[in-house]
């Protein structure tokens, strides 16, 4: 039985949705065509363009990387088959050999060369994975070396989400250069893509639906737990009630982010299966440090948010509990910590919240010279549960007189807007990988064009911590090296250039006959998609 939400939710998209469906998809032909929606579009099929999940999740089907994970979310050989340190700054990486891109010319190690230099250029949003990087040379047609400034015992973590392009491919449509997202550039590798991956770009039409063919001459098929579908059709539909209407009535097979309000009741759809797991990322809300007067406030000639105590304040005003509970329906889990545990070096004591205390909020902005508090815009992406939680943020900072005004964007104006560091409060989140470094210089280094900084939302700055997080980059010992984390963690939490809020329960929904492997990072890989035997989608 369905719960009368989920009926009124169908009925009320289902006439725009077998119209909507019906013009995107068309009627598949064959039985392993998966379709899967979700609210996000990937931007852009540049690889090195962006850094961001919903971009990731479409993008690296088609790209790959020289190491990838398992389905453990270890680390395993992906285009590179082998590697070791051959001196304290540098590595070689032994390359794969007979992979061809889908145009069928062959990859090598030129091509592998030309990626990471091409990732290391601005504006690239995954420069700063390859800091501390100074060469990336051949050595010869197996082999290529990655040299350091300085040691770097965990290089092949940061290779992970860097992919592997065709020079040649490049250098014939103009694309040596990753596009300015940002500046709305226009480049061939926007619509366009030629990797090794196992699915091939067949056409993509921004915010409406990109289309993956299998790969057949893909290097890793025949693998024990390889999966079967053919065609995979990504689209984007933004509306909650829209996704949940396809998914019940069988016009897409999978959703990747479905509504939090009706998760509960798709537990008792027998016809659906979901994969839940605990976030690697989390979701934080970030200041404006930089600016000397705070954009779009009434308070003139100041920043509030550069005296500790304003930003204090704010973080006593969330009642993340409340958030989890009730906004979120008991799918996230509050934390005081800016990694989570899964991150090597970050401690389960890190997670401990400083306490919702709202008379406390106000004596810290009374003491700070804001008696009377002081109003700000707070940007948020217009997906509705983030929209619901800034609703929720808004009305809290506001009983404290911070008087908040929501401004929700489509994550077209939403991202730039969070990379450029031009909001003035921003909620925003941040998936890491096991390897804290990474993140920690993307969101709290200092920021500068060279890849320091590249999501310090706030532009906050403070040379000791930067002291801390460049340390950490060149320690070659790990025990140390871990120690150093759980350091800049208590730095971090003690200055707090950001509010932590809490950890999503990742949520999938599909077909009782779709197989998935579900990692921590939310991101979905097509290569162990699986319609179960003998039954269609």
């Amino acid at each position: 039985m369905r719960s009368s939400c989920l009926v009124s939710r169908q009925q009320s998209a289902r006439g725009l949705l077998l119209v909507l469906v019906a013009l995107l998809v068309g009627n598949p032909a064959n039985a392993t065509t998966i379709r899967i929606a979700t609210a996000f579009d990937p931007q852009t099929m540049d690889p090195h363009a962006l850094a961001l999940l919903y971009h990731s999740r479409v993008c690296y089907q088609v790209y790959e990387s020289l190491v990838t994970r398992d389905e453990q979310f270890k680390l395993e050989p992906g285009l590179a088959l082998s590697w070791q340190a051959v001196s304290p700054t540098a590595w070689r990486f032994k390359l794969r050999q007979g992979v061809v891109f889908h145009d069928g010319t062959p990859f090598g190690v030129d091509d592998a060369v030309f990626s990471l230099r091409r990732a290391m250029q601005p504006p690239s949003q995954r420069a700063f994975q390859l800091k501390g990087v100074t060469t990336v040379r051949k050595v010869d047609e197996q082999t290529l070396e990655i040299a350091l400034e300085a040691p770097d015992a965990v290089l092949p973590e940061k290779l992970v989400f860097l992919p592997m392009m065709s020079k040649a491919w490049s250098e014939r449509h103009k694309v040596e250069l990753p596009q300015d997202f940002n500046g709305k550039q226009e480049t061939y590798a926007v619509r366009n893509a030629n990797g090794t991956g196992p699915y091939q770009l067949d056409r993509y039409e921004p915010d409406v639906k990109a289309v993956l063919k299998r790969n057949a001459r893909w290097w890793g098929w025949g693998g024990r737990n390889n999966g079967n579908v053919d065609e995979v059709v990504w689209l984007t539909l933004r509306s909650d009630a829209t996704r949940l209407a396809a998914l019940v009535s069988g016009e897409v097979e999978m959703v990747l982010d479905p509504p939090i309000p009706d998760v509960g009741g798709l537990k008792n759809e027998s016809a659906l299966t979901l994969l839940q797991t605990t976030d690697i990322g989390q979701q934080y809300l970030a200041f404006d440090q930089w600016h000397d007067e705070l954009p779009e406030s009434d308070v003139k000639g100041r920043n509030p948010f550069k005296d500790l105590r304003v930003r204090q304040a704010v973080y006593h005003a969330l009642n993340a509990d409340l958030v989890a509970k009730k906004v979120l329906r008991g799918l996230a889990t509050p934390t005081g910590g800016f990694l989570s545990t899964l991150v090597d070096g970050s401690l389960p004591e890190l997670d401990r919240r400083l306490p919702y205390d709202p008379a406390r909020a106000k004596a810290l902005l009374a003491d700070a010279g804001y008696p009377n508090g002081f109003s700000v815009t707070l940007d948020c992406v217009n997906v509705a549960w983030r929209e619901a939680v800034c609703q929720a943020m808004a009305a809290m900072l506001t009983q404290v007189n911070i008087r908040t005004t929501l401004r929700s964007s489509p994550t077209n104006q939403f991202f730039p807007k969070l990379s450029t560091g031009s909001a003035s409060l921003v909620e925003f989140g941040w998936t890491p990988t096991t390897e804290a470094w990474a993140s920690l210089n993307a969101l709290f280094r200092t920021w500068d064009r060279s890849g320091l900084g590249t999501f310090n939302a706030g532009r906050y700055s403070n040379p000791k911590l930067d002291a801390l997080i460049d340390a950490m980059r060149v320690e070659p010992d790990l025990t140390r090296r871990r120690a150093m984390v759980a350091t800049v963690l208590r730095f971090v939490a003690d200055d707090l250039p950001m509010v932590p809020l809490y950890r999503r329960t990742l949520t999938w929904a599909m077909k009782k006959n779709v197989r998935a492997v579900q990692w921590p990072n939310d991101t979905i890989e097509l290569r162990w998609l699986r319609v179960q035997s003998g039954a269609s989608p």
